[in-house]
């Protein structure tokens, strides 16, 4: 089971280009007793956008199925953070740029894109994620 503590390291895996923010993002909050893993996923989220400017699928593709991981095999926070945290952050073009969002969709596996239809429920209609 994925924790808060495991959480990205499967990210970092697949995606070398997040090292580099990753870390320094370690050292922006190594005086801190806990990391604070929602700001690290708007980065994440940051990171996915500049992929999607470059057309870069593969990379996407190992990073969903990542976020898809996260949904199946995260203990309650990992769930809630993938979802509250990066697919939210992803929707927001203020975060990502417009027309983004419509761009990672073909990315999402099943469970990623029962999430994302919910968060988007939710802005659009009000509607509780649950």
């Amino acid at each position: 089971m994925l924790s808060k503590e495991t959480m990205m390291l499967p990210i970092l895996q697949v995606a070398e280009g997040f090292k580099p923010i990753w870390n320094e993002f370690l050292d922006e909050w190594s005086d801190e007793n806990e990391v604070p893993v929602y700001l690290a996923l708007s980065d994440l989220a940051r990171y996915v956008s500049t992929l999607v400017e470059k057309s870069d699928g593969e990379e996407l593709r190992d990073i969903f199925s990542v976020v898809e991981r996260w949904h199946l095999e995260g203990d309650k926070f990992v769930k809630e953070a993938a979802t509250v945290g990066l697919l939210e952050d992803l929707q927001n073009t203020n975060v990502v740029g417009v027309g983004v969002p419509q761009k990672i969709e073909p990315f999402l596996l099943p469970q990623t894109k029962l999430w994302w239809q919910k968060v988007s429920l939710f802005w659009s209609e009000d509607k509780v994620i649950s």
